[in-house]
């Protein structure tokens, strides 16, 4: 089923990020970051009303039409704003779950390459829906990304999102492992070539 998918506004913030602490809140990464269940979702939404804020600003934000799946994007390149979590954001925000949150970063930077690309921030499917709801999310922004050449980068905490990425075209490279924690998922879209307008 094709769904219809807009760019998120300012106005969103507030509902893209409730939904998306109550998309992620049982995830295992989440879990891992946050083992107090009581604590979890404040945690979360701390952080991600930042996240989410600071995207819909700087990136790119995708919200199904149904609200029932959410991409946030962001841009590598030279013109682009660099947006990491510092140890100020983390102590203030994530409390104790802060050193925690150091380690997940750390691990993801491992990956990410300083070479031009867009890269999957975040993808979250609500609960009582199947990942396939975020096909169109990914199909609209690969569009877009498809007429500059860059590959993407994402690292996943699930084997389904993963799934759904190699559906479209990401390669799937080893898992990276947290500390005493579950397994994440880096995968790689490569680029497509810019065709010339000229012919030789």
């Amino acid at each position: 089923m094709s769904r219809s998918v807009r760019r998120a506004r300012p106005a969103d913030v507030p509902a893209v990020t409730a939904l998306l602490v109550d998309a992620l809140s049982r995830d295992p990464v989440a879990e891992w970051l946050v083992p107090n269940a009581d604590n979890r979702a404040d945690v979360l939404h701390r952080l991600l009303a930042v996240d989410v804020d600071h995207a819909i600003e700087t990136g790119h934000v995708d919200v199904a039409g149904d609200w029932s799946a959410f991409a946030v994007w962001r841009r590598q390149d030279l013109n682009a704003q660099r947006w990491v979590l510092g140890d100020y954001h983390l102590t203030t925000f994530a409390g104790r779950a802060a050193p925690r949150f150091g380690e997940l970063n750390a691990a993801v930077r491992s990956y990410r390459s300083d070479a031009p690309h867009h890269w999957l921030s975040l993808l979250a499917v609500q609960p009582g829906y199947g990942w396939p709801v975020a096909d169109e999310l990914l199909r609209k922004h690969h569009q877009m990304v498809d007429r500059t050449g860059h590959p993407l980068y994402d690292v996943v905490t699930t084997e389904s999102a993963r799934d759904l990425l190699c559906q479209h075209g990401y390669r799937p490279d080893l898992p990276l492992h947290l500390p005493s924690g579950p397994r994440l998922w880096p995968l790689t879209r490569a680029g497509r070539p810019i065709r010339s307008s000229g012919s030789g």
